[in-house]
């Protein structure tokens, strides 16, 4: 959902770099986030709470400022940068914007081509700063990602956990030698 930047003030507010489509819904007084290390896992270290407790949040100057029950001061602000705050999801919650999925909805779909030919499973999505790609593990073993954008995913059914893929000359499947 997002990852604790610097300090903002005194009193323990900190900035955040959200990483969701809702950081006002996500970030709303009286969610409770678990808090990992950058590279996963729990924190470790004084300062570096398993699980905060959002207080209060506001925008500023195009800035997400939060703060966190389990902060109070500028000290333990800045003892908590660098974490990443993750939410738990309900099986059944769904986006606001019916164009868009969470990660654990696409997991384990089957893919296949417009002409219904079957590609593999969708075994995850990574997130970038330009697009998020599909990563597939195709029928013959090896992995596929496809950018995550209408002209080449032009269908998602979460229902029914099914996706449609437009294949390209070595999008799927490696390009043969010419």
């Amino acid at each position: 959902m997002g990852r604790i930047a610097k300090p903002h003030g005194l009193n323990g507010e900190v900035s955040v770099a959200p990483r969701t489509d809702e950081p006002d819904r996500r970030f709303a007084a009286g969610a409770v986030l678990t808090t990992e290390q950058p590279g996963g896992g729990a924190p470790h270290g004084p300062g570096r709470p398993a699980r905060l407790t959002v207080r209060s949040s506001r925008w500023h100057q195009e800035r997400l400022l939060v703060r966190f029950e389990e902060i109070g001061d500028r000290t333990a602000a800045d003892a908590a940068r660098g974490l990443v705050l993750v939410c738990s999801v309900d099986d059944d919650e769904t986006p606001d914007d019916p164009e868009e999925f969470y990660d654990h909805q696409l997991i384990g779909a089957r893919v296949f081509t417009a002409d219904g030919a079957l590609v593999g499973e969708l075994t995850g999505v990574q997130h970038g700063a330009a697009q998020d790609l599909l990563s597939i593990r195709t029928t013959e073993g090896h992995e596929a990602l496809v950018p995550f954008v209408a002209a080449l995913v032009p269908e998602v059914d979460v229902a029914g956990k099914r996706i449609v893929v437009e294949d390209r000359p070595g999008l799927l499947r490696p390009a043969p030698d010419e």
